[in-house]
């Protein structure tokens, strides 16, 4: 046993995506598109008598983190340091229960695969209600596009060959459970329409294009955010929504040229990884 290990996952920013549930959580999941972002979440496990959890200092319940730990059978202390606000769409949670299971699996030598592990992760996330398909892109990196739903015995992934600037401006939170157990067939039908067109034309533009589309279609749209979208438009750029939180992302400096004070990173050319 270690005394302790860590491990850095991008965050993720998803444009669309259409939800497809199951009776087992590995297998459900989500299409769609989104970006990992170089601002991510940095994840320490250590052996401890009791598990806690504790993100930028303060001690909380991280549903998907308990999970993974229990599915590892591993009591102890996760530290998690994030440069990403939680539940406004950046996929905090996912990249939490990613980062304890890649480093509570080299801390209790459990000698399980990435994809064993990814997909604790992922059927963890689920499970909670947190996210549907953070848990894979963020092991993927890049600007992955999820064609078909599930951990990695069962997806298919795919990827915009792109590397970008990226701005983003958060508003608040929106509740992931909230919507995802709601009616969701709107969602999905938006979802689909976008993946499609993103599929046909691989590209950043077309990504952020269907993105605004699915943002309106589904229903989702916040006045400001809308505002945002509106602004970074008007000053010749590219902006869309988090999914899901009052968040917009932009390409570029697509947030400045609106007069925003945005926070910049660019997207991660890699998955997540162990320090």
């Amino acid at each position: 046993m270690r005394e302790e290990a860590t491990a850095f996952v991008p965050g993720h920013v998803t444009g669309f995506f259409s939800a497809h549930p199951d009776d087992d959580p590995t297998k459900a999941g989500s299409r769609g598109a989104g970006l990992t972002l170089t601002d991510g979440v940095e994840v320490t496990v250590e052996p401890a008598e009791e598990s806690a959890i504790v993100l930028d200092g303060t001690e909380l319940e991280v549903d998907p983190v308990t999970t993974v730990l229990e599915t590892l059978d591993a009591t102890a202390r996760v530290e998690a340091n994030s440069e990403l606000p939680l539940g406004a769409g950046f996929g905090v949670s996912g990249a939490m229960a990613l980062g304890t299971a890649l480093a509570a699996n080299r801390v209790f030598e459990r000698k399980l695969s990435e994809n064993e592990l990814v997909t604790i992760a992922h059927g963890a996330e689920v499970q909670a209600g947190t996210g549907l398909g953070d848990v894979v892109a963020q092991a993927h990196g890049g600007v992955p596009i999820r064609l078909e739903p599930g951990g990695p015995q069962d997806n298919k992934l795919d990827a915009i060959p792109a590397r970008a600037r990226v701005e983003y401006v958060s508003f608040g939170e929106l509740s992931t459970a909230d919507v995802l157990s709601g009616d969701t067939e709107q969602l999905t039908t938006a979802g689909k329409e976008a993946l499609s067109r993103v599929v046909e034309e691989p590209t950043l533009l077309s990504l952020l294009y269907a993105s605004r589309l699915f943002a309106r279609d589904a229903g989702l749209l916040t006045e400001r955010v809308a505002e945002a979208i509106r602004e970074v438009s008007a000053a010749d750029g590219q902006a869309s929504m988090a999914m899901l939180g009052e968040t917009v992302f932009a390409l570029g400096t697509g947030l400045s040229d609106a007069g925003y004070e945005p926070s910049v990173c660019a997207t991660h050319p890699a998955g997540a990884v162990l320090r």
